[in-house]
């Protein structure tokens, strides 16, 4: 408990500071300068003063001084005013009390519904076992295996990797999208969004490039075309490095093979973003990466595909918002997604909120903490292999998400290993795999007179030496030591209060052995001004030199303002001349990538005993584990390593022994023998779109019309609309047009089936149609009456007005075509469009089920068919009994807010047999008001194992479960990845309101036309309890468009043509 005198002279310091309000700051503009850093807030010493108070005292202590203050009263303002701040300041403590109280029911809230959700899935999962199973129970399975068991368990299936796999030829996929990233000069820590991260992408693109096996590595990232950055972050490609000589033959390198930074432009063209504006943007990048993977799976596959595509081996998002890009382009493809997350949402949710400092609301409105968690969801939704650096970010970290669970992921491993049923649920299993290191760079010193003599020359103690070959950054450190020759302890961090740097000061400071025997250098990032650093890197600096300066420690720690990265090296090498140590005492570690680096340069480490650090000492034995709460802990185990030179020699020798298991070669050899292990999927087709376009090019002119063919050939593959879809009869007078329309009708029964290839029933003329397209004009109104029908009296005039309008321009009624998107089921869309007298062959294709069916029209007038490879393409992870079953039982026993509902009440839904299918599952909603919200019910199901896409639809009167990575807005993209008809020349009409899918069909790189005032009643009030639209749809964006429900044909003509020219 602290002293009263101690309260009042932090009281006092507030006051000195002319402190104005204490309970909220004002918020100071923002510049280009401090957005581009990522803070918003410069270092406050009133705000410094009032959280040492808050978080260092009793309530009781600020009671008591309160009470002098009041008994010795007097006329003085300042009295006055300390009274009033000792009550301010005891209701934040109280406060930060509750807080914390909310916090522990929050947690134990949570816990119980994780019990409660194991237990509903364990309980289906045990009906299908048979006695014997039984006995083979959860409880069993989820034992803690000895580590000889759990290693023969982890490569009992698996085959490692090795140079044998060098005839694999394989593309690989990375994406990490905020920050500055390229190649060579990295600016790491020039901003919060530039750090660790960059680096490690970066290298790993390049070591997996260099594997046998690996033919080409993409790693992409954000155009940026800002003056606040260098021109080289404009650049639309970068070389990392080509595939080694030894893994390709001769010619058939080929110019694509290697690593390559992509850069895709997403968002404002000229700005740069810092990763929580990118979030609206996603979307876009997510287009514009396809049209990448796209263009080079057939480049790929003209030099080592023999002529077929050549897809993604993986997909592997870094971080969350590429996580988020990454399953929907795993989707979209339909291939193997990896996820790493480096920081987690949850985790840095519970950190501020432990702090009391900020409310959930201000945490959110700073970090965007929402959307991030909910990406961080979907991607583990849609992960095959979460990739982690330590056993602590599974248990500690990734344990706290809905989306996964230890206990159920090893109960559904059992269960998949003994081939049973597991009712469609799936975890994603997770890899710890230590991130890698390069050291080709890193020259392993013996200990020899040279190190000595180095060093003496920088001091001036070595006659004729030369001291210009000795690095610039130790004289840099050396400056600040009375006695440099003493054993250097290094600690290199941040200024961050997480870091603890405060601790190891205090611990070196108050052990006078240690001050005598060793000096402190203290690597703290860079700074020009300490007042121009965020608040808590400031309060971090001005608490180091105040304990430097109270401990007299001037001559014995050295603290420089600047380093270069490539300085980082030489610091390691000047510790371990001196014999020095290196320390890492952050409250928790998440890895600990100096560790390992200290260690390849011959440092033996001291290091916290919580997190990554464990699992560093356990593989490289190079030192002490201590509490970095302990301040006598440190001091001792720092001597301990100094004094004892036994003990430091065989720390070091450990080091350099054991190094080898963070390489590069070793991390990506796990990697991909981990990656191998996943269920792999790729596009596959019925029919080959190339093909079939071929086909009919070449069937189309028959013997009698050769003749003809001369004046065919001049007319342009797709010929006028019209002529194409029969909706409007063609011109008598026009003979090309008379020709045009004969020359297809005999060929199509008589089309020959390819050689080896039997043709799909379902293959109509409809598909080169579709696949010869320029543009696609998508109708997904979502306009219905209060009992979900659809609104004949204002859709069927919009719909009208569309195709009158694009065919009113012939520049583009020549390519464009129409495509219908809707949550109703076929028969029903059919039934409106027949009511509405609109013929269906007006369609290229029809999108049904909000995106679970996919229909286009065929040979014969009015019939329609399926696409015969979407249903396979959607299937991942769809599990329609365990959904149906689980739904049922949650929907009518939990209301809205997650309250339990009475035993005894009516239901809530109906299943709609009619508007399901094999890949939907519809009910009827009868009670919209008491119904959960999507993210409530998409909570409980993740917690039970479940993954699904659920939305509630047409005004709220029904709700639709769909595979996980279906919907409207991936159909699109199948369409783009089917038929090669670009998402970025689709152009999609909504509504203002619409489903609870409506979000996804607004942003992307496709153009949008908002109608206003045509939906009135839309489902998004069902969506989620906190409005993240803003996080999901951008503001401002050149690619949407406005129109009014009542506009003429010539305004939605014009709207349309100014479309077609916007870029971003």
């Amino acid at each position: 408990m602290a002293g009263n005198e101690w309260i009042n002279g932090y009281l006092e310091a507030i006051l000195d500071s002319q402190a104005q309000g204490i309970e909220e700051q004002q918020q100071k503009p923002q510049t280009a300068a401090n957005l581009r850093d990522g803070e918003g807030e410069f270092f406050n010493p009133t705000k410094y003063f009032v959280e040492e108070v808050v978080t260092g005292v009793d309530e009781t202590d600020l009671h008591r001084t309160w009470l002098k203050v009041v008994a010795t009263r007097n006329s003085r303002e300042r009295n006055s005013r300390l009274e009033n701040m000792c009550w301010r300041i005891w209701h934040l403590t109280r406060k930060k009390k509750q807080l914390e109280w909310e916090d522990s029911q929050r947690i134990a809230n949570r816990r119980l519904e994780r019990e409660q959700g194991r237990r509903d899935a364990t309980e289906d999962l045990s009906e299908d076992l048979s006695e014997g199973e039984k006995g083979d129970g959860v409880g069993e399975i989820v034992q803690p295996e000895t580590p000889r068991r759990q290693l023969q368990r982890n490569l009992s299936n698996v085959e490692v990797w090795s140079d044998d796999k060098k005839d694999n030829r394989l593309y690989i996929v990375l994406i990490s999208l905020h920050g500055l990233v390229r190649g060579e000069n990295m600016e790491l820590g020039s901003d919060s969004d530039t750090g660790g991260q960059v680096k490690y992408v970066v290298e790993l693109a390049r070591a997996l490039a260099r594997m046998p096996g690996v033919y080409r590595v993409d790693l992409f990232t954000r155009q940026i075309c800002s003056s606040e950055v260098d021109w080289s972050y404009a650049e639309p490609t970068e070389m990392l490095t080509t595939a080694s000589a030894e893994d390709c033959d001769g010619d058939e390198t080929g110019e694509s093979s290697g690593a390559y930074i992509i850069r895709i432009p997403f968002g404002p063209r000229d700005k740069y973003l810092r990763k929580e504006i990118l979030w609206p943007y996603i979307q876009e990048f997510v287009d514009g990466a396809l049209a990448h993977i796209l263009n080079m799976s057939k480049v790929l596959g003209e030099q080592i595909g023999n002529g077929k595509p050549v897809w993604p081996y993986v997909i592997h998002g870094h971080y969350a918002d590429a996580g988020d890009s990454a399953a929907l382009l795993s989707g979209a493809l339909n291939v193997p997604m990896v996820l790493t997350g480096h920081s987690l949402g949850r985790n840095k949710l519970e950190q501020l909120l432990k702090q009391g400092r900020q409310s959930k609301e201000d945490i959110n409105s700073t970090y965007k903490i929402k959307r991030r968690i909910e990406a961080e969801e979907l991607s583990l939704d849609a992960a095959e292999l979460v990739i982690t650096s330590t056993k602590q970010e599974i248990d500690e970290q990734w344990g706290l998400y809905d989306g996964f669970d230890v206990k159920l992921e090893k109960v559904l491993r059992a269960r998949a290993r003994r081939g049973v049923n597991c009712h469609g649920r799936f975890m994603p299993r997770m890899a710890v795999i230590p991130p890698g290191m390069d050291f080709t760079n890193v020259e392993v010193q013996e200990d020899t007179p040279d190190a000595d003599g180095e060093l003496a020359s920088l001091v001036g103690g070595a006659e004729g030496s030369s001291p210009k070959a000795l690095p610039t950054i130790w004289s840099e450190v050396m400056r600040f030591f009375t006695n440099p020759h003493k054993p250097m302890i290094l600690a290199l961090s941040r200024p961050d209060p997480k870091k603890n740097i405060t601790t190891l000061l205090k611990a070196f400071g108050e052990c006078r052995p240690l001050r005598e025997l060793a000096n402190l250098t203290l690597i703290m990032g860079n700074r020009d001004d300490i007042d121009e650093l965020s608040s808590g890197n400031a309060s971090v600096l001005t608490t180091v030199l105040k304990l430097i300066d109270k401990y007299d420690l001037y001559g014995s720690v050295a603290y420089p303002k600047h380093h270069k990265q490539s300085d980082v090296p030489d610091i390691y090498r000047l510790a371990a001349n001196t014999k020095g140590v290196f320390i890492n005492p952050a409250l928790v570690e998440p890895f600990g990538l100096t560790l390992i680096e200290a260690a390849a340069h011959g440092l033996p480490m001291v290091a916290t005993k919580n997190g990554g650090p464990v699992d560093i000492h356990r593989a490289l034995h190079n030192g002490l584990l201590v509490d970095p709460h302990d301040q006598d802990a440190i001091a001792n185990a720092l001597l301990k390593l100094v004094s004892e030179k036994n003990l430091w020699n065989e720390c070091r020798i450990n080091g350099w022994k054991n190094i080898h298991l963070f390489s590069w070669p070793e991390h990506c050899r796990t990697y991909l023998t981990r990656v191998a292990a996943c269920r792999m999927r790729h596009p596959q087709w019925q029919t080959d779109a190339d093909e079939m376009a071929a086909q009919d090019d070449e069937f189309s002119l028959n013997d009698s019309l050769k003749d003809v063919q001369d004046m065919s050939l001049r007319l342009s593959v797709d010929g006028d609309k019209p002529s194409l879809n029969g909706s409007i009869d063609p011109n008598p007078a026009d003979p090309v047009k008379q020709i045009m329309s004969r020359m297809k009708k005999p060929e199509v029964k008589s089309k020959p089936e390819l050689p080896g290839k039997k043709q799909a029933d379902n293959v109509g003329s409809k598909f080169p149609v579709l696949r010869r397209r320029e543009r696609l004009v998508v109708l997904a109104v979502d306009c219905y009456d209060d009992k979900g029908a659809p609104d004949e009296k204002s859709m069927v005039p919009m719909i009208q007005n569309i195709i009158k309008a694009v065919r009113s321009d012939p520049k583009m009624a020549k390519n464009s075509g129409f495509a219908i998107s809707t949550s109703m089921p076929l028969d029903e869309l059919t039934r409106f469009l027949k009511s509405a007298k609109i013929q269906v062959s007006e369609f290229d294709t029809l999108i049904c089920s909000s995106g679970s069916e996919v229909y286009y029209p065929g040979v014969e007038e009015g019939k329609l068919l399926p696409d015969p490879d979407y249903a396979s393409h959607i299937d991942y992870r769809w599990g329609m009994e365990g959904l149906k079953n689980t739904v049922w039982k949650l929907m009518n026993t939990t209301a809205v807010g997650g309250e339990a509902r009475n035993k005894g009440s009516p239901s809530l839904i109906e299943e709609d047999q009619p508007s399901s299918n094999a890949h939907c599952v519809a009910y009827l909603i009868k009670d919209p008001s008491k119904v959960m919200r999507v993210d409530d019910l998409r909570q409980k199901l993740r917690l039970r194992g479940l993954r699904c896409h659920l939305m509630y639809c047409r005004n709220s009167t029904r709700m639709q479960i769909i595979p996980l990575l279906a919907s409207r807005s991936q159909a699109l993209r199948y369409l783009f990845v089917r038929w090669r008809l670009n998402v970025a020349n689709m152009y999609v009409v909504v509504g203002e309101r619409g489903d609870t899918d409506y979000e996804e069909l607004i942003s992307g790189a496709h153009k949008t036309v908002i109608v206003k005032g045509l939906v009135t009643l839309g489902s998004d009030a069902l969506l989620r309890s906190t409005d993240l639209r803003d996080d999901i749809v951008p503001s401002e964006s050149p690619f949407i468009g406005f129109l009014k429900a009542d506009s003429p044909v010539n305004e939605i003509t014009d709207i349309l043509k100014q479309l077609s020219k916007a870029t971003a």
